[in-house]
Formats: C-alpha cells, sequence, structure tokens
C-alpha cells in the first residue's frame, strides 16, 4: 500500500508504516544525525564567525595602512631612520607656522634633487644619510651612484645641503615626509633643488629660454 502512493515514497514517510523494531533503530541514526547536524551547524558557525571577522579585520583601511607601514618599514634596512621615528619627530603644519623659516615656503618644481636648510651645526652628511637613505635602493648600483649629499659647512651656504635621490619620486617622498622633521632641535627646510639641478634639466632649461 506504501508503495502504491507516490506521495509516501521518502525517508520521512517509510518511517511511520515500517515495523516498531526498525525506528527505535532509525530513532537513534536520526538522534544521531541531529547531534553531528548540531556539530556541523556549530563548526559552520564557528567557520561563518571566523570568515567574518577574518572579513572584517582586512578590509579596515587603519589596519592596511599599518600593514603598509610595516612592510615599508621591513623593507628599509635598520640603519635608515623608521617612517615611524620621521612622523613623530616631525612637526605639524600648525607649528610649522609659528616657525618664520617656513613662512612663504615653497616646494618647488619637482625633479630629482632636494635642498635642504636650516639644519643644526652639529649635523653631519652621516645624519642627513640615515634620514634620506631610506628612499634609495642600495642593491642597486644605479640608484646607489644617484644618491649624493652635498652639506654646507662654512660660509653663507652653512646650515644648507643638496641631496641627489635616484628618481623624481623618491624626491617627492622625501620631501613630503622629511620637510619639519626636528634633526638637532632645528626643523629641517626641505625643498626640491633648484641650482643644482641635473645637467640634463638645466640644458633644457637653457634651450626653454
Amino acid at each position: 500500500d506504501v508503495f502504491e502512493q507516490p506521495q509516501h515514497v521518502g525517508h520521512k514517510k517509510i518511517e511511520f508504516h515500517i515495523t516498531t523494531d526498525i525506528p527505535t533503530v532509525l530513532q537513534i541514526n536520526s538522534e544521531k544525525e541531529e547531534k553531528n547536524g548540531k556539530r556541523d551547524y556549530l563548526y559552520a558557525t564557528t567557520e561563518e564567525i571566523n570568515n567574518t571577522g577574518f572579513g572584517r579585520i582586512f578590509p579596515a583601511p587603519s589596519s592596511n595602512d599599518k600593514m603598509e607601514t610595516e612592510e615599508e618599514d621591513d623593507e628599509i634596512p635598520s640603519e635608515f631612520i623608521s617612517r615611524r621615528d620621521l612622523e613623530k619627530n616631525r612637526l605639524s603644519r600648525e607649528e610649522m607656522e609659528k616657525f618664520s623659516v617656513f613662512k612663504n615656503y615653497e616646494p618647488g618644481d619637482p625633479n630629482c634633487r632636494i635642498y635642504v636648510k636650516n639644519l643644526a651645526k652639529q649635523v653631519q652628511e652621516k645624519d642627513l644619510k640615515f634620514i634620506f637613505g631610506r628612499y634609495v635602493d642600495f642593491q642597486s648600483e644605479v640608484e646607489r651612484n644617484m644618491f649624493d649629499i652635498r652639506l654646507m659647512k662654512e660660509g653663507r651656504m652653512k646650515g644648507q645641503a643638496f641631496i641627489g635621490l635616484p628618481n623624481e619620486k623618491a624626491a617627492a617622498k622625501a620631501l613630503k615626509e622629511a620637510n619639519g622633521y626636528v634633526l638637532f632641535e632645528k626643523p629641517m627646510v626641505v625643498q626640491f633643488a633648484r641650482s643644482a639641478r641635473p645637467k640634463q634639466d638645466a640644458n633644457e632649461g637653457k634651450r626653454k629660454k
């Protein structure tokens, strides 16, 4: 009778029409399945929670910034200043406005050389290398050769320096991150160099004139 009626075909329908011994077995199995199902559900929910947790962690902009900073700092050898130290000892815009050296500050036209002024008298080339060396890949011979520090210690140019960096991008980054950095209790003023441009730029300038 059971099999003649198509609507009764199916596991749940069959259970009700079989002898009393078998349903107990099925009952035990179904109880086990229920328990297992609950366990699976618990695992699933735990996995879901974990997944959503990870999903929440990675897209957050702050953690991404941290990761980028850490990665960047990991790539930079420890012999150079870390971004954290640069930021910690750099003046804010409001603080810069209080110093006359930043009055009418103009970064200048982007190029691969930067000009630094307002340096303390005890500043040495190694101090500038410690700060600006982080923008140079010393594994690259080309970049190593292009990195050049000229610190003026005498005469009218005293307390100023010209620093050659591998490219315009590195120079722009150095200017952005190091301008206002307090070195030996004096904030550095960092601009793109005008008078000490590469020869190619100087020639182009002459042609334009």
